[in-house]
């Protein structure tokens, strides 16, 4: 089996592109990067103190969930760019990851144009850190945490669409109830979609799931990297949910609202 996947170079995403090495044959990976320290070097979000502050405990929970960043296994082939230059590539440059089994897309840039077209025609399954159509667009798992509303924080597993995130639905994947701080419980929704994704691939139970089209009529917020201000991390800062916050909420999550939910 061959896998091919457009990424990012975060802990996070080395741990699936990892993962995804111990199931299959070849992986080819297109890691779009960004900085590592986000909020202390100016890249896709700003340098502050106050952003600085909120990534460090971001950073930590990824760590403690996801370990360091880390080299690649043999098996896997990547393309490193700049985050935003996929869209501007040669698609010949492309070619041999192309003619994989599974095409997956998490935390990579937004794909437009004959590149998405392509990836489309393929099935792509694009890993949305996020509950759509709930809550769609930026940092969506922090919003809805910042609206109070842990339950609605995890991942949704859906087919690639021209509209960012909102593609037909595979599945919604949550982790179990747990007393966790916000930071770490978001990390663990990461994990939640990994494992349960990778599970999938290798059962062959993803290509017999039916997609479900999302109700945009249910949309919550749609966010933008702009409303990722001071003042609203600020904000959030001051009143971070509690452990117990979190499994209060999660323990009482309406599972009826979500589609195929599966929780780890």
């Amino acid at each position: 089996m061959k896998i091919t996947m457009f990424t990012s170079n975060q802990p996070r995403h080395l741990s699936l592109i990892n993962k995804l090495s111990e199931i299959s044959e070849q992986v080819y990976t297109i890691i779009g990067c960004n900085t590592v320290f986000p909020g202390k070097i100016e890249d896709f979000f700003k340098k502050s103190p106050v952003i600085q502050a909120y990534f460090k405990k971001v950073l930590e929970a990824e760590k403690k969930v996801f370990g360091n960043i880390q080299f690649l296994p043999k098996n896997v082939s990547p393309l490193v760019l700049k985050s935003k230059d996929i869209n501007l590539l040669n698609m010949k440059i492309l070619e041999p990851a192309f003619e994989a089994d599974f095409y997956l897309v998490f935390g990579s840039a937004y794909l437009k144009g004959n590149l998405c077209k392509r990836l489309i025609a393929k099935r792509t399954i694009n890993i949305h850190m996020g509950v759509s159509p709930y809550y769609r667009g930026s940092s969506t798992n922090f919003w809805a945490l910042y609206d109070e509303r842990p339950e609605m924080v995890g991942a949704t597993i859906h087919l690639l669409s021209k509209g960012l995130d909102s593609g037909d639905i595979l599945y919604h994947a949550f982790p179990k109830a747990i007393k966790a701080d916000p930071f770490t419980y978001g990390m663990l929704a990461v994990r939640a979609a990994q494992e349960s994704l990778i599970k999938k691939i290798k059962t062959g139970e993803i290509k017999k799931m039916r997609p479900t089209k999302q109700d945009k009529t249910k949309e919550i917020r749609y966010t933008r990297n702009k409303d990722f201000t001071d003042k609203v991390v600020s904000e959030y800062l001051k009143n971070l949910p509690t452990k117990e916050d979190i499994f209060n909420s999660t323990v009482k999550r309406n599972m009826s609202l979500f589609i195929n939910p599966h929780l780890i």
